[in-house]
């Protein structure tokens, strides 16, 4: 069994965001993802979806898109983007579909690592951090810990972090996200956010303080699925 990890997805069945704009390389995206989807994932394997899954405002609106990722093969955990406004209660989600689970101050178990995450958020840096973006940092931080909290009550020794943010600011320095994560002997972190050339320098990739760090921004992939383990 397999673990695959991509994130944002941008999905828009029921919204009107073509992602084109954004370069000719995000045309069709959605189909991209879907072959080289099912050409690597197999029904016994777990896929992470880290954020930022569908344009949909609301739950009914998203619906569409989340059947068509839960059609695609594999079993999907999934936490929530900074545009995935239709996120509703975490009960509620995780009750839809038999093959799709919802992190949010949670974990869901692979073989045996625990999947833990959250959200994230922007970290400090020189560039813009208001008392605003502090609350907020520190918020995801507890929720965070939550999780990885409830995995390690549960016995899990072997951890995975997904966010959707970054966990470092752009000059890759140490956050309280990288300190919770080594505190609790995180292996593996992904994350997504960034897009474009000029982004993709300020994601933290490969080892780091006995973590392996991996940016999964789809567009990032060339709209392909990293293996992680």
């Amino acid at each position: 069994m397999a673990l695959f990890a991509i994130g944002d997805l941008h999905l828009s069945s029921n919204s009107d965001k073509p992602m084109d704009v954004f370069g000719s390389h995000w045309l069709f995206h959605h189909e991209k993802i879907r072959s080289n989807w099912l050409a690597k994932v197999r029904p016994e394997d777990t896929v992470l979806v880290a954020g930022d899954i569908s344009w949909a405002m609301r739950l009914q609106e998203a619906m569409a898109d989340l059947s068509w990722i839960s059609e695609l093969p594999g079993k999907k955990i999934l936490i929530r983007g900074n545009h995935d406004y239709w996120w509703s209660s975490i009960t509620r989600l995780n009750g839809l579909f038999e093959d799709m689970s919802f992190i949010q101050n949670n974990y869901f178990s692979y073989q045996n690592y625990a999947i833990c995450g959250t959200r994230g958020w922007i970290t400090p840096n020189k560039n813009k951090f208001t008392e605003e973006d502090n609350r907020i940092y520190v918020r995801e931080v507890r929720r965070l810990e939550l999780s990885l909290e409830a995995a390690h009550k549960a016995g899990y020794q072997e951890i995975i972090a997904m966010l959707h943010y970054p966990p470092t600011n752009d000059q890759l320095e140490p956050s309280l996200f990288t300190q919770m994560m080594e505190r609790y002997r995180v292996k593996e972190v992904v994350f997504g956010h960034l897009h474009g050339e000029e982004s993709y320098a300020a994601g933290l990739q490969g080892a780091y303080r006995g973590i392996n760090y991996h940016l999964v921004s789809c567009d990032y992939l060339d709209f392909d699925l990293k293996k992680i383990l």
